[in-house]
């Protein structure tokens, strides 16, 4: 503690403490009075608050900061980018973020430098978050999300950034790219795991505590999850590769995007009609890709808003005369069932703005339709495609090789009745060989250099699985046939 109030004393605070003034909840005040009954001497820390064009309450709150706290004024409305911005204008070597429904112990500052004296491999460090309930809604909702943040702090490899109250050394948060506005609440998880990828330690600190204000209003509920939603699905559609971005899990929603292609869709039932399959397969194929043909996601995207909104009706119910285990469980189904709505919805917005072309699978596959979830055989990684599933290709005009990757989970790769289809034509068999667990193809790609590849099969009836199951597919490789690799990295086509 002395060497860091020798710190302090050469000039710049220690410290540099970041609340943006939005989404308060009412609390800001009771924010404040815990910042001004700090322990520690005030001398090791500044006050930033950072406020957005629609707060308010400028008099009562120059009124109550006084000269306390520095006023940092901005056009940005979101907490993040208040965060951001005001991190922007910190002094100090430390950068302690929080939000203004949010208010510290007294002993908060003065236990966080202690341990970043006794820590030095953590890079940062996020403190523990006590719940302020006021209705049986916002009780359900503190029991959920305190449940995640406990998995968080305490399991998770890396998803060790706590918005609420996170204390982080500011040549590393500048490092790892910082909050970004644009991914909303999504940008703690991006920043968590760019953290993790450049091999910073993130600390947990659970005897500083927070207290936290849950509103317990499922119209807030509804807006947060919109905006972490939001950052995901752009996050995603990034297609970065940062260093983290291995660590995102994708959501099964983003992994079949391509699903509800429409294009998609007749070119899995037209491979179909022609294949010669029998009729019960031709009628499952109907089922499965006939109305996306027709109208796309739309059907889909209604069915999940209905879901969503009898979700909300049961739990708004649940809230006046439910049990609190009732009320818990309505909830999680509510979140779940609005998670599912919203990613449709951030989806369909963003094929709608920019097309596919703008977040690919993989170098060589810019679009995939007809997979189920990523899943490991033997140690391998792999997805089940349907008995039809499509490929858009992108590679140099001309002769390709393409190398599917598939794992004899079912029969030999020579006995499933694979037929593969190029822009609606059949490939020969002739152009097809058998190589190491893999389906060759030696196939002509027309001068634009994209091409849909579309196969079908018997569907493989695995026990007590009732999924359409055709080809497991570990990776699919492009290369020019002349020996020039095209090949995205098997993992990349497998997850999605």
């Amino acid at each position: 503690m002395q060497d860091l109030a020798g710190n302090a004393r050469g000039g710049s605070p220690l410290l540099s403490i970041i609340i943006p003034l939005e989404f308060h909840r009412g609390q800001w005040e009771q924010s404040w009075r815990g910042w001004m009954s700090q322990t520690a001497d005030q001398s090791l820390y500044e006050i930033i608050l950072v406020v957005p064009p629609d707060f308010t309450a400028h008099g009562e709150l120059k009124a109550l900061a006084g000269d306390k706290a520095r006023l940092e004024f901005t056009d940005f409305k979101h907490d993040i980018g208040l965060s951001a911005f005001g991190a922007t204008k910190a002094r100090g070597e430390y950068l302690f973020f929080t939000e203004s429904h949010c208010w510290p112990e007294p002993d908060v500052i003065e236990l966080c430098m202690r341990a970043i004296d006794a820590h030095p491999e953590w890079a940062g460090l996020s403190c523990r978050s006590v719940p302020v309930c006021h209705n049986r809604l916002s009780e359900a909702e503190a029991a959920m999300y305190q449940a995640d943040i406990e998995f968080g702090m305490k399991q998770h490899p890396w998803r060790k950034v706590l918005d609420q109250c996170f204390v982080t050394r500011r040549d590393v948060y500048e490092e790892c790219g910082g909050l970004r506005e644009e991914l909303g609440h999504f940008a703690e998880w991006v920043l968590a795991a760019a953290y993790h990828a450049r091999g910073y330690a993130i600390g947990y600190l659970e005897e500083a505590r927070f207290h936290h204000f849950y509103i317990g209003r499922i119209g807030e509920l509804k807006a947060f999850t919109l905006d972490f939603v939001q950052g995901e699905i752009r996050y995603l559609g990034e297609a970065c590769r940062d260093p983290g971005y291995e660590l995102i899990e994708t959501p099964i929603e983003w992994c079949s995007r391509g699903d509800f292609d429409v294009a998609f869709a007749r070119s899995a039932l037209g491979a179909r009609i022609r294949s010669g399959y029998l009729v019960g397969e031709l009628f499952r194929a109907l089922w499965r890709w006939g109305a996306i043909a027709l109208v796309g996601d739309r059907l889909a995207r209604s069915a999940a808003r209905l879901a969503a909104g009898h979700a909300r009706c049961v739990l708004s119910i649940l809230c006046i005369v439910g049990t609190r285990e009732a009320t818990a469980r309505g909830i999680r189904r509510y979140i779940a069932a609005l998670i599912y709505f919203q990613r449709l919805e951030c989806i369909h917005g963003s094929r709608e703005a920019v097309g596919w072309a703008s977040s690919p699978v993989s170098d060589q596959v810019m679009a995939q339709a007809g997979f189920n979830a990523p899943e490991v055989w033997r140690r391998r990684n792999f997805r089940w495609s349907e008995p039809e599933a499509v490929l858009r290709i992108k590679a140099a005009p001309g002769r390709n090789i393409i190398r599917i990757a598939s794992p004899q989970i079912r029969e030999a790769l020579d006995r499933i009745g694979v037929k593969f289809y190029l822009d609606g034509r059949r490939v020969a068999d002739a152009a097809i060989t058998i190589d190491a667990d893999a389906f060759v193809l030696r196939i002509d790609l027309p001068p634009s250099g994209t091409a849909m590849l579309v196969w079908t099969c018997p569907r493989f009836v695995a026990a007590n699985d009732p999924r359409r199951l055709g080809l497991p597919v570990a990776g699919i490789d492009v290369s020019a046939a002349d020996g020039a690799s095209f090949a995205p990295s098997p993992a990349n086509v497998t997850s999605g």
